[in-house]
């Protein structure tokens, strides 16, 4: 099973990301501009095609857009004419012989990202981030169209609480209640008493013994943990739309205020925001979610959408939101950022975001031991 859902994991994630790259790819098609390449997953490459038009005549011609299918089943990308600005170096600064493929007819030039105006360059780079939301919504919709069963999940532990001294966490799914008020009256009916308690957590089976206390504070619980009740009936289309929209707007918001919380608590205390999962804390949650049912987990790909197109639309170097606040500034100033500015700009916020992921990964393979 395990195995199983690590695949769903890998292919829903490549679906998303492909469609994040197919916005940008289809708006920059319909405005004409010129696309180098689409490929799927990434180098190094399998084999590409370029599709013929009028074949067997004449007129036949090659596609000037190359597909390629890649090695890296995670996702994939899309090479735009000139996106990186390179285009607009003078061809006189060119050697003869050396980057032929930068070199363009002047008819071309017009077709080139650099030289769209930056209302146009504004929507194909957030065409990516609006694929993202519209498909979370729509996977979270249909969610809420389909009945899931029932499932009780700790939504958080209190510390110094004896939730947190028996080895609880959040997530957690507790196994034989499917509703919270069921459990806390097993608990209050056996205070200070030692109780086992079976638990799902990654995919394992445990069970965790832990002593209920007695006298408990102002919104204190007998063991210390919030409970979740999860699972729903299935609703009818439009009203699963309308709360699909309104639930993808509160993630949008928890998205944006844990990426604040998580920079702020990087910077001040140099640690990681606690409940923040990398690539493989990803695994481990779908996990989760999939031995729940198949609603969840296809709920669960719907939040990560929308987790992926807040990140996007956020300002930050490298990310589709910080290339579209370079097409804002240079917009006003009326001059485009110099290359090697913007260059350097989205060089550090890359290298931030790799020093990001790798840390949230050191602490992912640590949770696994």
């Amino acid at each position: 099973m395990t195995i199983l859902i690590i695949l769903f994991v890998i292919i829903g994630l490549s679906v998303l990301i492909l469609a994040h790259e197919a916005g940008h790819f289809v708006c920059s098609k319909l405005f004409g501009l010129k696309v180098d390449e689409f490929g799927i997953g990434f180098p190094p490459r399998i084999f590409a095609w370029r599709s013929t038009k009028n074949k067997g005549t004449a007129n036949e011609t090659k596609s000037e857009t190359e597909y390629s299918f890649n090695w890296l089943p995670f996702g994939g990308f899309v090479r735009i004419a000139g996106e990186r600005g390179e285009f607009a170096l003078a061809e006189e600064n060119i050697p003869d012989g050396e980057a032929d493929d930068l070199k363009h007819d002047d008819s071309d030039v017009k077709r080139l990202f650099y030289s769209q105006p930056a209302w146009k360059k504004s929507i194909i780079l957030l065409a990516g981030v609006f694929m993202n939301f519209i498909i979370g919504w729509l996977l979270i919709s249909f969610a809420l169209m389909v009945s899931a069963p029932k499932a009780l999940v700790i939504s958080d532990v209190e510390p110094n609480s004896p939730a947190v001294a028996a080895g609880f966490a959040q997530g957690d799914v507790i196994k034989n209640f499917s509703d919270s008020q069921d459990f806390i009256s097993f608990v209050d009916a056996h205070r200070s008493q030692n109780i086992a308690v079976d638990i799902l957590r990654g995919g394992k089976e445990l069970n965790i013994n832990v002593v209920p206390r007695v006298i408990t504070g102002t919104n204190e619980g007998a063991i210390g943990v919030y409970l979740e009740d999860a699972g729903h009936p299935g609703e009818n289309v439009l009203a699963a739309l309308w709360d699909g929209l309104r639930a993808t707007g509160t993630i949008a918001w928890l998205t944006v205020a844990a990426f604040g919380q998580l920079i702020k608590q990087l910077f001040l205390h140099g640690s990681l925001l606690a409940g923040v999962v990398g690539p493989v804390g990803i695994f481990g949650v779908a996990e989760e979610t999939g031995k729940i049912g198949a609603t969840y987990f296809i709920q669960f790909l719907g939040i990560i959408s929308v987790n992926l197109a807040v990140v996007n639309l956020i300002p930050f170097p490298a990310l589709d939101g910080g290339r579209f606040l370079m097409t804002v500034i240079e917009k006003i100033k009326g001059t485009p950022v110099p290359e090697k500015v913007e260059g350097w700009v989205n060089g550090i916020g890359f290298a931030f975001l790799l020093l990001l992921m790798a840390l949230l990964t050191i602490r992912d393979v640590g949770h696994l031991f």
